[in-house]
């Protein structure tokens, strides 16, 4: 096939350019290690000229590659060949795939389009009041307007602001795009099947991968470029300090429109999941039966494909490109205020994104691993291979940063008092990077149904809905300890060796392999989608399978993204705090800076604003949990409403997919649902009600630095970080837990472990050891086939047979009322899909959707963006009474 060789061409094309960029840099960046003195640096224009090719060409190979990876996605035909042969109950499903992939992509498109206008209306209108709050400075005491640094901050808050946007936008569609095409290359026979299924959903998050972060990096590094030559003065001499000041502005546009992203994403989607949810429990439809929750006659469900995207995608890649932005301007604010990396020039200041650039090159080498070297054949490769890719790249990430620092870095710096080398950095970045990988490891051993504390949650449903949530909280709050401890050691030994220079490389040492961390929290939601689709299409069983494998793996990779991103988050912020404080040092006396005296915990004003600052997570938390709840109630009547209000609506959703077509072929016409008025809901809730929690984060620094001053700021950011991790951990840890606890009773682990009584005596030990000893799951229930003596059929044929047969009986089975034999003698409570069980485990899932999608990721915002706007706004709260604040709380004294 020609085009696959045009492919493969390019593909090796790029491997080879990316290798071979890679090793002439670190080639050139190496220097001789030991006593021997270094030698002459190489003048001033070499170097940045060095800084300007790296930088340039990673980003320029991450673009290439991402758009070599849209075109392998495209090149999947979402309708068959012209002359390919096809079933007529093939056809019929494609053109219902068609239509519903169709309709997803005109709801997001539809959700973006109203997100983004009221996006652009916070841009211009918030953009002014940090181009009006900004030019209020402090200069040797005195309080004076300074407008061009006023516009030059409002600048890059608009630039980071657009460039957040344009990474949502591009995430989303291409995960619209294609989940369809995952579910197509599903129905390819045999290991074909797996591989290209799992390659089209990886190669489409690495799209976003790999785009997001060479864009945002090159974006960022052009305004550093553009701010130098403005900023400088006649002689041609930068202030720096100056310079990264006002940078700063391009973290704060990011992590403003990542916070709309997460909160209104997350709003969106859990409201059409919960949504959609609760309609197929409590409406009923034709016959009897109630409305399948991933029927095609649900109108819900759709809104809930559109919603895994928005919330999953688009808020993901907005967070992380806010993350990468805000570590990128604390790490140079603060090296731009040492002398020494001053002195050492455009290449040591700009160092921080350096790591960002090599890891865009060292994702994209690895990435070919789970494409080409380790393909995927079977449901036990998928996610053992996206765990390898995790593992490799924080591995080559390892050997390749300590070149790029060694030569970046002066051989000597002072870093607010600590005598740092380049080797003391490296080591802050390693910190960094391998206390991600094992943040990410720790929350899937804490959410995936492989590890017994899943396990033990969807085992505590034997007693019903609330010992189920009560284990789920309990193990949310023990997943806390390890994260946190492995935080606390990043934070000590970065800030031991670097200071808060440290903390700010540790943070972007964690998010060096972001491109890799992106593609595998992309291809969840994709396969998810694919699975959703191919269950409204009524694939086949085999194509089904392996979505379904998909999507459990993605499920697990979600949650590693998770952690990941509130360790990354928890750093970050605490990087801006550092930049924060040095900033508002810059104007007070040398033995009053806060950046040599530290903020006294005891200061009245701070320890009072601690306390603030660690309810403001809860309260924020308690808006987007209530806004869920709101939408979720509205979607459910308006689909109640539909099932009354639409005639013949009900007996076609009673219908399944061959009884349908049946029922076409008659020459009747189906009835279809309003897809739309649920998406409309889902929208208008969303878009609404994500408004008082921003606000709430936007506007609480902004009031406190102005009314009380810099140390109730210090207080409030230290506060809202430690409340905040914890929270954000212990919220995202419950949910996904329910969610994975629901996954393994509907795969029918249960069975065997629940204990029919009737009054007879049974030693319970030895009933649990059996159970344990692998006499468990639905292999465990085989029985014979209902009416007859000697076929043997598994429990869901079985099951499926007593429910058209007997009716009352299948009731009693699922209510836990008679018991089934196994294959071992014993008598058990049927624990699969639709029994008690299974509803207690639902109930907990449901409690669990907007803590894990919802506030939980949206906490990582919370902490972010309290802190980049304080650091943005520093310089005002400073000319404020020489940062005591209008109400002159606090003991600071001006320069």
């Amino acid at each position: 096939m020609p085009r696959f060789t045009a492919s493969k061409a390019l593909q090796y094309g790029v491997l080879a350019l990316a290798v071979l960029m890679l090793a002439t840099q670190c080639s050139a960046e190496s220097k001789p290690s030991g006593p021997a003195p270094k030698p002459p640096p190489p003048a001033a224009a070499d170097t940045e000229m060095s800084a300007d090719i790296f930088i340039f060409a990673c980003g320029a190979i991450g673009i290439l590659f991402s758009v070599f990876l849209y075109f392998c996605v495209a090149a999947i035909p979402i309708k068959a060949a012209s002359g390919e042969r096809q079933s007529l109950t093939s056809a019929a499903s494609d053109e219902e795939l068609e239509t519903i992939y169709e309709t997803i992509r005109a709801g997001a498109k539809a959700f973006l389009w109203a997100e983004y206008q009221i996006c652009f209306i916070f841009v211009v209108c918030f953009g002014f009041l940090i181009f009006l709050l900004v030019s209020h400075v402090s200069v040797d005491g005195e309080s004076t307007w300074d407008f061009s640094t006023g516009a030059l901050t409002a600048l890059s808050f608009v630039i980071g602001a657009l460039t957040s946007i344009l990474a949502g936008y591009i995430g989303m569609m291409v995960a619209v795009f294609s989940n369809a095409r995952t579910a197509v290359s599903a129905k390819k026979d045999g290991e074909k099947g797996w591989m290209e299924s799992f390659n089209t959903a990886f190669r489409a998050g690495g799209v976003m991968g790999y785009s997001l972060c060479s864009l945002s990096l090159m974006i960022l590094y052009i305004l550093c470029l553009f701010y130098r030559g403005l900023i400088a003065d006649t002689s041609g001499k930068t202030d720096y300090n100056r310079l990264f000041e006002c940078i700063a502005g391009y973290g704060l546009g990011g992590s403003a429109i990542a916070m709309f992203g997460r909160v209104g994403g997350g709003i969106f989607t859990k409201a059409a999941d919960v949504g959609a949810d609760l309609s197929g429990k409590v409406i009923g439809v034709g016959g009897g039966k109630k409305l399948d929750e991933d029927s095609p006659y649900n109108p819900g469900v759709i809104a809930d494909n559109v919603g895994d995207n928005v919330g999953d995608v688009a808020g993901m890649g907005s967070d992380l490109f806010g993350s990468f932005g805000e570590a990128s301007c604390a790490a140079m604010l603060i090296g731009a205020s040492c002398v020494a990396v001053e002195e050492a020039g455009w290449t040591a200041l700009v160092f921080p994104l350096f790591i960002s650039a090599s890891g865009i090159v060292v994702c994209l080498i690895v990435s070919f691993v789970a494409t080409d070297i380790y393909l995927v054949k079977k449901e036990e490769d998928i996610e053992l291979s996206l765990k390898i890719q995790l593992f490799l790249t924080s591995v080559f990430m390892t050997l390749v940063l300590w070149p790029v620092t060694e030569w970046a870095l002066p051989h000597e710096m002072d870093i607010h008092g600590i005598p740092v080398t380049p080797f003391l950095c490296y080591i802050c970045i390693a910190a960094g990077l391998w206390g991600g990988c094992a943040i990410g490891f720790l929350t899937e051993y804490y959410t995936s149904h492989t590890y017994q504390p899943v396990r033990d949650v969807a085992r505590a449903s034997e007693t019903g809905a609330a010992t189920n949530i009560i284990y789920g909280l309990a193990l949310g709050y023990s997943s806390v300890i390890w994260p946190v401890i492995i935080i606390s050691f990043i934070i000590f030994v970065s800030f031991k060796f670097a200071g808060m220079y440290g903390v700010a490389l540790a943070a972007l040492g964690m998010l060096s392999t972001l491109a890799t961390c992106l593609a595998i929290d992309v291809y969840g939601p994709i396969s998810d989608n694919a699975g959703g689709i191919a269950e409204m299409c009524e694939m086949p069983a085999s194509v089904r399978d392996k979505t379904d494998a998909l999507d459990a793996a993605g499920n697990t990779t979600a949650a590693i993204g998770k952690g990941f991103a509130i360790g990354s988050a928890a750093l970050v912020s605490l990087a801006l705090f550092g930049a924060f404080v040095t900033r508002a040092s810059d104007n007070m006396h040398e033995d009053e800076k806060l950046t040599h005296k530290g903020v006294n915990l005891l200061s009245p004003v701070v320890f009072a604003f601690v306390l603030f600052g660690a309810m403001v997570p809860y309260w924020f938390s308690a808006l987007t949990m209530r806004s869920v709840g709101e939408a979720a109630n509205a979607m459910v009547k308006n689909i109640a409403n539909q099932f009354a209000n639409i005639q013949g609506l009900s007996d076609c959703a009673a219908l399944d997919f061959h009884e349908r077509q049946a029922y076409v072929a008659s020459g009747k016409k189906l009835v279809k649902p309003d897809y739309e008025a649920c998406i409309n809901i889902a929208t208008q809730a969303s878009l609404r009600e994500m408004i008082p929690p921003g606000l709430l984060v936007i506007l609480t620094p902004i009031l406190v630095g102005s009314l009380c001053g810099v140390e109730a700021v210090a207080g409030l950011l230290t506060g809202a970080i430690v409340s905040s991790v914890q929270l954000a951990i212990s919220m995202s840890n419950t949910g996904g837990a329910w969610d994975n606890a629901k996954k393994y009773t509907e795969k029918g682990e249960l069975n065997g472990w629940f204990m029919f009584r009737d009054g007879t005596e049974v030693d319970e030990t030895k009933f649990k050891a059996a159970a344990e000893n692998g006499n468990s799951g639905n292999k465990c229930m085989a029985q014979k086939r209902y009416g007859s003596t000697d076929e043997a059929v598994d429990i869901k044929t079985w099951l499926a047979d007593i429910e058209k047969s007997d009716p009352a009986r299948y009731d009693k089975i699922m209510n836990g009322d008679e018991g089934i034999k196994t294959t071992d003698g014993r008598m058990c409570v049927y624990a699969g899909k639709k029994s008690a069980a299974h509803a207690a485990v639902v109930v907990g899932d449901t409690v669990g959707d907007p803590l894990k999608d919802t506030s939980g990721p949206a906490l990582n915002i919370v902490m972010k963006l309290m802190a980049i706007i304080s650091v943005v706004f520093a310089d005002f709260f400073m000319s404020i009474n020489d940062g005591n604040g209008l109400l002159h709380t606090g003991g600071l004294t001006s320069a």
